[in-house]
């Protein structure tokens, strides 16, 4: 896997998580979310078959969202942030 391939999905997991309305880097700071935790959940986006429809949907958001697309890999982690962190 090329570093060029981990950075484009790191940065998607990063825009999914601010659509959520949420902040990695605070929720790590509070230690609701270890570097290990960050690192699965990009990984887990690199097994995505979605990613241009990710992308084109992140480019069309304003303001939080309540959930992710269905075909987000970590759909289901971004609402168990959101739940704890709200």
């Amino acid at each position: 896997m090329s570093p060029t391939h981990l950075k484009r999905h790191a940065q998607l997991v990063d825009d999914m998580a601010t659509a959520r309305g949420l902040h990695l880097q605070e929720i790590a700071l509070r230690g609701d979310l270890s570097p290990s935790d960050i690192s699965d959940l990009v990984l887990s986006c690199t097994g995505c078959t979605q990613t241009a429809a990710c992308e084109k949907w992140l480019s069309e958001q304003v303001g939080a969202v309540s959930a992710a697309p269905h075909y987000c890999r970590n759909g289901h982690r971004f609402d168990d942030l959101a739940r704890n962190s709200g």
